[in-house]
Formats: structure tokens, sequence, C-alpha cells
């Protein structure tokens, strides 16, 4: 996974419980495993040996495989969505947004493309990733309309040409084939789709993206340092 998105993945939680610890290595542990073997394929005992736990500890904290998906789809989610989210701090237009989002999760596929099949997999037998990247997605899609940037006849069905398009155009990039560009490529035609003009969609989808802060310097971050001084 490339090092912008890992950090928050692996970075230790400070003032967990011993078993919220054991919850979190497990669960890092299998995303290990599902990107190795495949949701499909992955089984309760290789997450056990991965995360150097019997296997009744692994059931002790899940009772399924589904269960595990579930958990591994809400830190992904929480980690994809809360750093693109960093990224855009400033950014105040709805369809510069909307692009830079696009582009992320296709550009997660060019760096590291076991991460953006197995996020895809993932997702495919845990919704709750698709609704929590939904959340982001839906607050621009709103964001350029009321900007009247984009011009759409249906909301569920915008967002639907959104989710539906970057899913195809990640694992077209990780299968390797896709045209260079593509990432901006595609969000050309998303914001096509969503109703802006050619000549405008290309000028926004072509703007440089901006880069990840370091965690230390997210909007969450300074927020906890400023409420633990507050508390000093």
């Amino acid at each position: 996974m490339p090092d912008a998105l890992a950090e928050s993945v692996w970075r230790p939680q400070p003032g967990l419980g011993k078993r919220e610890r054991t919850r979190v290595q497990l669960v890092q542990a299998a995303i290990r495993v599902f990107t190795a073997r495949g949701f499909a394929a992955a089984t309760m005992q290789e997450l056990a040996a991965v995360a150097g736990m019997t296997t009744g500890t692994v059931y002790n904290h899940f009772k399924t495989k589904d269960e595990v998906a579930r958990a591994v789809a809400l830190l992904l989610a929480d980690t994809l969505c809360r750093r693109i989210d960093d990224s855009q701090q400033g950014i105040a237009e709805g369809a510069q947004r909307m692009a830079i989002g696009n582009q992320r999760y296709i550009w997660l596929a060019e760096q590291s493309p076991q991460w953006a099949l197995m996020t895809l997999d993932v997702a495919a037998a845990a919704p709750e990733l698709l609704l929590q990247i939904r959340h982001y997605a839906l607050a621009d899609l709103r964001l350029g309309v009321k900007q009247k940037a984009f011009r759409i006849p249906n909301e569920a069905a915008a967002m639907d040409v959104i989710n539906g398009t970057i899913a195809q155009a990640m694992r077209s990039v990780a299968l390797g084939l896709a045209p260079p560009n593509h990432g901006r490529a595609v969000a050309t035609c998303v914001l096509r789709g969503l109703g802006m003009e050619a000549a405008a969609a290309k000028e926004v989808a072509y703007r440089p993206l901006p880069p990840f802060p370091p965690l230390g310097e997210t909007p969450a971050a300074r927020a906890k340092t400023a409420a633990k001084s507050k508390r000093g």
C-alpha cells in the first residue's frame, strides 16, 4: 500500500485496552491475508497464523469470516476516505473535490494493484466499505449541484455512475488493462456524466492532485492536539 495510506493502517493506536489491541492486530493480519490470498480463499486459520494467535482467539473476536471482512472494510474506508479528505482541505469546489476523490482511488490501483483488488474484493463481501465511501462522494456531489457545476436528473443514478465507473477503473488499472493517465481520463468522463461541459470537465480533472499531509498535520490531528492542550 502507498506510504501515505499505509501509515494510517499500520500505526500503533494508543490508549486501547488489551482486547481492543488484539482485535486491531487481527484486522491488520486479515488485510495481509486477504491481499495475498483473496477474500474467498482466505481462512480463519491463516488469519490466526499471520497474527501469531490461536484460531480460538480469532473466533473469540469474530464469529465468521464475513465479520472479519466488515471490520477490514471499516478500517479501509476510514483510512481511504479520511486521508483523501485531509488532502482536500481548503478546496471548496465540488467538481474539483470529486475529481480528486475519483483519481485517488485509481491512483491506489496504480501504486498497489494487490491492495486495490483486495479493497474491491472486501467491498463485495462487506457493503459497509461502499457505504462509508458513498458518504464522502455524496457530499461532493451535492456541493457540485449546489454550485451549479453538476446538472443531474437523479441523485441515486449519479451515485451509481460515480461508484460503478471508479470501481471498474480501479480493476482495469490493477489488472494492467488501462492506458497511461487513465485516472484523469476517467475523472473527466465522470464530471461529464455529472453534466459539466467537456472543456470545463477536462480542465478540472487535469489539475495537479494535492499531496497527502503528514498524519501529524491533518485537521483531525491538530484538533486532538488542541483539545489536549486545553485540558492541560
